[in-house]
């Protein structure tokens, strides 16, 4: 029943396109032959294109959006029944969704009146909604809590590299926020700001691995992300990381990885696969091994 309505809600998603043209339709014979396409911080028309140009970008925009969306959605739940995770990145989808709706209307309600649309509601809950959905992923697949036990090792993974890019993007976003004369987009992306502050020290600091005689406990800045029983983990081995798959804290459903570099272990757990990265793993492994004289 779950997973029923869970895709039945995501090819919604799809009545962005219909609407996105009946939203044209309705004014097609008002619209400009030129249309003001592009806009600056400033709110003033910067480009331009013809309007029949202006209508297939924009429905193209919206397939592309959508597919992505789809796709996501549809390996959020594709082992498991849909969970809290999953239906709330289902409805952050949906608000992207509607963000980029309200942006084209907006396009439209410009080249119709000479006014921009109203998006200023969207400017800030966008920003919003990503601090919202990052604290659910956070909170969700934490395993868990240990209990007290000896510690037999500890190790750290992080990168320097990536931390001073994220500093360099977090530079860049506040000189450009200070010149935005838009208040509500000054807010959406002071949000956006905190969120690579958060992200630039954790990568400095890194993820951090405890290993004890009762599992492993993943943790990055005092928070724990991650706790995987001793007697839950089933096998484990040094495994390659696609750079494809990305950075950070990665994976949905009963996946979930841990890395910043390209090498790293993979555990496979009772409770589906875990990805820690290193880069030297055979000191996980090590450490993994030094937990077997404790399994019953």
């Amino acid at each position: 029943m779950h997973r029923k309505a869970f895709q039945t809600f995501i090819w919604f998603m799809w009545l962005a396109l219909p609407i996105t043209a009946i939203r044209f339709w309705l004014v097609w014979d008002r619209l400009p032959l030129r249309m003001a396409t592009h806009f600056g911080v400033n709110g003033q028309p910067n480009g331009w294109m013809p309007r029949e140009q202006a209508f297939y970008l924009v429905l193209c925009l919206t397939a592309f959006v959508v597919a992505v969306f789809t796709v996501v959605s549809y390996a959020a739940h594709k082992t498991h029944v849909p969970d809290a995770l999953s239906w709330s990145l289902l409805v952050f989808f949906y608000l992207i969704i509607g963000f980029v709706y309200a942006g084209n209307s907006g396009v439209i309600e410009y080249n119709l009146t000479g006014q921009p649309g109203e998006i200023d509601f969207w400017l800030v809950l966008v920003p919003v909604a990503v601090l919202a959905w990052t604290a659910i992923f956070l909170g969700t697949k934490r395993g868990p809590i240990l209990p007290a036990a000896p510690v037999i090792a500890e190790e750290s993974h992080g990168s320097r590299v990536w931390s001073l890019l994220f500093i360099a993007i977090l530079l860049v976003q506040l000189t450009v926020a200070a010149a935005i004369p838009a208040p509500p987009l000054r807010v959406g992306t002071a949000v956006v700001g905190l969120l690579l502050a958060v992200i630039a020290i954790h990568t400095w600091t890194g993820f951090h691995y405890l290993f004890t005689s009762a599992g492993v406990e993943i943790r990055t800045l005092g928070f724990r992300l991650r706790s995987i029983p001793r007697d839950h983990i089933e096998r484990y081995a040094i495994e390659k990381w696609n750079p494809l798959r990305g950075y950070g804290i990665r994976g949905i459903g009963n996946r979930r990885a841990y890395v910043w570099c390209n090498q790293g272990v993979r555990i496979l757990t009772t409770d589906g696969e875990v990805y820690l990265g290193h880069s030297e793993p055979e000191r996980i492994v090590r450490d993994l091994d030094a937990m077997k004289p404790f399994a019953h």
